[in-house]
């Protein structure tokens, strides 16, 4: 394993340990994201929202990860995060394939990718089967993503 492959696993190595710090101290300070669920976040916007999703499960998440690969400047892995989303307590599995990009041996760049569509129907039943597909519900579901993203942070 070499040194950003260890990087990937030691961040989801603490992600299964709900140990948010850890996660941060993998990224690099100038750190963007990017995921169907909240769109772009960069920099404190990230650690926060992840110390955010750790804090509403309320321990009652499973991370799961393998195919770590990784050379000097880009990475991948899958990965899988078992949970009761917190808005209807139903209960989602959801399968992302991550991409990273490093500098200074850090993480700079984390893009998740996963199916918005099965996720909002595991999220929302039956109104994400029949809306989850649209632009018009994936827009929604970021917009309330941001907004409870913008109340943590306003909190914290």
């Amino acid at each position: 394993m070499n040194a950003n492959e260890a990087l990937i696993a030691k961040f989801y190595t603490a992600f299964a340990n709900a140990d948010a710090e850890t996660m941060i101290e993998c990224y690099h300070p100038k750190i963007h994201f990017i995921d169907p669920a909240f769109g772009l976040l960069k920099e404190d916007q990230v650690a926060k929202m992840w110390k955010m999703l750790l804090l509403k499960s309320k321990g009652n998440i499973k991370i799961e990860f393998s195919n770590v690969k990784a050379d000097d400047s880009n990475g991948s892995a899958n990965w899988v995060a078992t949970y009761n989303f917190s808005k209807t307590n139903r209960k989602v599995v959801n399968r992302i394939y991550a991409e990273f990009v490093f500098q200074d041996g850090l993480i700079i760049k984390h893009t998740d990718n996963f199916d918005i569509w099965k996720w909002s129907k595991q999220a929302f039943g039956t109104t994400g089967y029949l809306l989850g597909w649209t632009g018009f519900f994936q827009k929604k579901v970021q917009s309330q993503a941001l907004l409870s993203l913008q109340k943590f942070q306003e909190t914290k």
